[in-house]
């Protein structure tokens, strides 16, 4: 087959705003196994926003790929996600890329991926990326780099600049990076280089060897650390684990050592497919992070499916259920970036 029939069918993300998962979580909760658990989790996400809490949404996996990225948007343009901690690629490989004017094709996990190679075409198990849009990308987060004062910036700062890069040309209308910028929504990347970032930052580092930007990873703990101590009571919205579970929790023991007194965080919903008994859930369920002083068990729930199933059901259900909510735009708290 030639590229253009691969690269046909696109990937259209879902709405929640489409329909109300109400009924069926709320039959849900009368059964049992993780249907029940689902249905807990998304009472849990509503408590959160009833009380004076800051949300913090972690997205691991390739998600937005999946038709998820809409989701993260809507829950960002009605204040009911308040920071983000992401995987590069969710970010950047695949939002910042959709908001560019490309796309995610549907394709087939048993394809010939040394056919794909020849022709440019990326898999994600059954999603296709044209390679060649992907570069442009890269390409585009060297020139947002080239455009900045030659410094060390928080992945946090990097992407405001990138939502600020797509709102002044108009691009990205669904993209969750942009509403991030417009709304104050920080979105935290701690492993940033891992993605279409790295390459695009490593161009700009190779073409401008004596000045260039580099990516701090530390600004990015402290300044949520910051945001820990000035929200006090904060909730966690975990979708997958690996570094954006691990680096949102651990910002109770960050406050901790610097010598402040916080809480744990109050609320946690995690949905994942790992297994703790291999070490595969990024180190620990719910309730064992409790014993490390990161999470408050009592008002937790772990979800074990499959976050494209799971996840458009719990965010409908919050969504048309959620109180009105004043935003707290915590990106206002690290005003350097901001033009006079």
């Amino acid at each position: 087959m030639e590229k253009k029939d691969l690269l046909s069918t696109p990937v259209v993300p879902i709405d929640i705003k489409a329909f109300d998962a109400g009924p069926i979580l709320e039959a849900m909760g009368k059964t049992a196994f993780q249907a029940r658990n689902l249905h807990r989790a998304a009472e849990i996400y509503l408590k959160m926003l009833q009380d004076d809490c800051a949300v913090i949404l972690t997205l691991a996996g390739s998600l937005v790929s999946a038709g998820q990225g809409l989701i993260v948007h809507d829950l960002i343009r009605k204040g009911l996600v308040d920071v983000v901690v992401s995987t590069g690629a969710n970010i950047v490989d695949q939002d910042f890329f959709e908001a560019l004017g490309h796309r995610h094709y549907q394709g087939d996990p048993k394809a010939d991926d040394e056919a794909l190679r020849q022709l440019w075409i990326d898999r994600i198990y059954d999603t296709y990326i044209d390679e060649e849009e992907l570069r442009h990308t890269d390409y585009t987060i060297a020139e947002i780099a080239d455009g900045l004062e030659p410094r060390p910036y928080s992945s946090r700062e990097f992407i405001w600049h990138m939502g600020r890069y797509l709102a002044e040309r108009g691009l990205g209308e669904k993209s969750l990076v942009r509403a991030a910028y417009e709304e104050g929504v920080p979105i935290f990347v701690p492993a940033f280089s891992d993605s279409s970032a790295g390459f695009g930052l490593v161009y700009h580092q190779v073409k401008n060897p004596k000045a260039h930007v580099t990516i701090d990873s530390v600004a990015d703990f402290r300044e949520l650390t910051e945001i820990k101590l000035k929200a006090k009571t904060t909730g966690l919205v975990m979708l997958g684990g690996g570094v954006p579970k691990n680096f949102a929790q651990d910002i109770v023991v960050a406050a901790e050592v610097l010598g402040h007194r916080v809480e744990m965080h109050k609320y946690a919903i995690q949905i994942t497919v790992a297994d703790e008994r291999d070490g595969g859930l990024s180190g620990s369920t719910l309730s064992e992070a409790q014993s490390w002083g990161k999470v408050d068990a009592r008002l937790s729930q772990m979800v074990f499916a499959e976050a494209t199933l799971a996840f458009p059901l719990l965010a409908s259900y919050v969504w048309h259920r959620a109180p009105a909510r004043a935003k707290r735009r915590y990106a206002d708290l690290f005003r350097r970036e901001v033009p006079a």
